[in-house]
């Protein structure tokens, strides 16, 4: 009986013949050198690279082709379209979060500039508005009607303007419902939290949820809303995780005989991942130079075509009835499906803030 080899990973014997572990599939008598180790990471990333690429160009000029040859069984030529789609959206992400930096921090000094200027308005005396002032403000309209060719303003225009001008200045402060002035000293008196919430309006027998919004409510008191825009931001990654399982069944749904499930999300995969890649070129686009907005509209819209085009590629059906469905499919998706996700994430994100 000949020598048996060790396997080095799973400790089976094997003949010495083989130059891999019939067990388990590692290379016989690999050992790990500064060339094994850099040829075996420069092996990797070109396999997946030329998979990348064998995937990249029938996704963006073959729409649905890609998906279609996937489900029907051409697996290891391409990349795995989960694979795919957590590449593509780790980089467009990643330069979503660098554009909206400045926007994050435009709207924390926005929202604490609003704030201050409460405070501000809450220390000055009102003033009621007198006969005096209503008539001076009559004559200000009355200009501004005659000259209405001139300053285009329209009829309604100046009415909500003239209302405006009149609003009576004891108004009610609608910012909050709360005693702001003794909330304000309880935080400068360094109270604690309780007794700021009991300022807010929470009730000892409230329950678990209520107490909780209200804590939110107190942080951003606190804060100045520094930081809401983030934790939205931050919520949007979680959140397409459970809006491609949604788009997913809306296409189960439209094509409940053609099909599995996992079909749908195959298909859901790829178009997401086409998705991003349009919006991270427009991104790395605007980063060189400013692109107009009209370009910006009609690439979006051509997003669409790209939709219809993949639903008659992968579906197998005619055109016609693969507008009218891509039409169905994308107005159910934008105008029920999105606005109900967007209020959930802004409801988590104020949770979570």
């Amino acid at each position: 009986m000949t020598d048996q080899t060790t396997c080095k990973n799973c400790d089976k014997q094997f003949d010495p013949g083989f130059a891999y572990c019939p067990h388990c599939g590692q290379k016989s008598g690999d050992d790990l050198t500064i060339g094994v180790l850099f040829s075996n990471t420069i092996s990797n990333y070109f396999s997946v690279d030329a998979r990348f690429f064998r995937s990249f160009l029938p996704l963006m000029f073959k729409p649905g082709v890609l998906a279609r040859r996937f489900v029907d069984g051409r697996r290891q030529v391409y990349l795995h379209p989960a694979q795919f789609y957590l590449f593509i959206s780790v980089i467009f992400f990643f330069l979503f979060s660098i554009i909206t930096r400045k926007q994050q921090l435009d709207v924390d000094q926005a929202l604490q500039k609003g704030f201050e200027a409460e405070m501000v308005n809450d220390t000055i005396p009102k003033k009621e508005l007198t006969k005096a002032d209503s008539l001076r403000i009559d004559k200000v309209t009355d200009v501004l009607k005659q000259n209405q060719k001139f300053t285009g303003m329209k009829d309604e225009d100046i009415e909500v303007l003239d209302s405006v001008m009149k609003t009576d200045q004891n108004a009610p402060n609608l910012s909050f419902s709360f005693n702001r002035q003794k909330l304000d000293s309880l935080i400068a008196a360094g109270a604690s939290k309780e007794e700021k919430l009991k300022v807010i309006g929470l009730e000892e027998d409230d329950g678990a949820f209520k107490r909780l919004f209200v804590s939110q409510i107190l942080k951003f008191y606190e804060q100045k809303g520094g930081g809401i825009l983030k934790a939205f931001y931050d919520t949007i990654p979680i959140a397409i995780f459970f809006l491609l399982p949604l788009f997913a069944l809306l296409l189960k749904i439209f094509y409940y005989r053609k099909g599995r499930f996992a079909h749908h999300m195959v298909f859901g995969f790829y178009f997401f991942t086409f998705l991003f890649v349009v919006f991270t070129v427009l991104i790395l686009a605007n980063f060189i130079f400013d692109i107009p907005g009209w370009i910006e509209t009609l690439v979006i819209l051509s997003t669409f075509i790209y939709l219809v085009l993949s639903l008659r590629n992968f579906y197998r059906e005619h055109m016609l009835l693969a507008l009218f469905k891509g039409g169905v499919i994308s107005f159910s998706y934008l105008m029920i499906v999105l606005p109900i996700s967007l209020f959930f994430m802004a409801m988590i994100s104020f949770l979570v803030y």
